[in-house]
């Protein structure tokens, strides 16, 4: 959606939203038309398109934001930890094909979350800590596979 100076008084757009003239001194060009910086709004959350960002969606016959798009349309999947559904606008951690809720990527054995910067392994499907795969690797458990 990128903002656009309106042209001369004589050749003012009408807006796609009410359907009145732009008289502002930007509007949005989205969709093949033009809008009121107030009137491209999400459908859902009634946010306003132009502040959010530069993407906007349709389905349905609706104008939505990423947000609302991903929560009406959007794939969910399961968290490789819980189980539980793990809906399609939320953030999440990833380790190879698995996929897990930001709380719930975690070790597997002492439950210690992981900050930025933090290593993980990845063993038989479970997410270890440095200490926990070490004392495994001591113990003749685990073999080497750092991610």
């Amino acid at each position: 959606m990128p903002m656009l100076s309106v042209q001369p008084k004589g050749k003012q757009k009408g807006c796609a939203g009410c359907n009145r003239k732009i008289k502002d001194r930007y509007l949005l060009k989205a969709l093949d038309k033009y809008w009121h910086e107030d009137c491209l709004k999400c459908a859902c959350c009634d946010c306003r398109l132009g502040e959010v960002g530069s993407t906007l969606y349709t389905k349905a016959n609706l104008i939505l934001c990423r947000r609302d798009y991903l929560r009406l349309f959007g794939t969910t999947g399961n968290c490789a930890a819980c189980s539980k559904l793990i809906p399609a606008f939320e953030m999440v951690m990833r380790a190879r094909d698995n996929v897990y809720h930001l709380d719930c990527f975690a070790c597997q054995l002492c439950n210690q979350r992981f900050c930025v910067g933090d290593k993980f392994f990845l063993k038989n499907n479970m997410i270890l800590c440095q200490m926990d795969y070490e004392e495994g690797q001591l113990n003749g458990t685990f073999e080497p596979q750092v991610q």
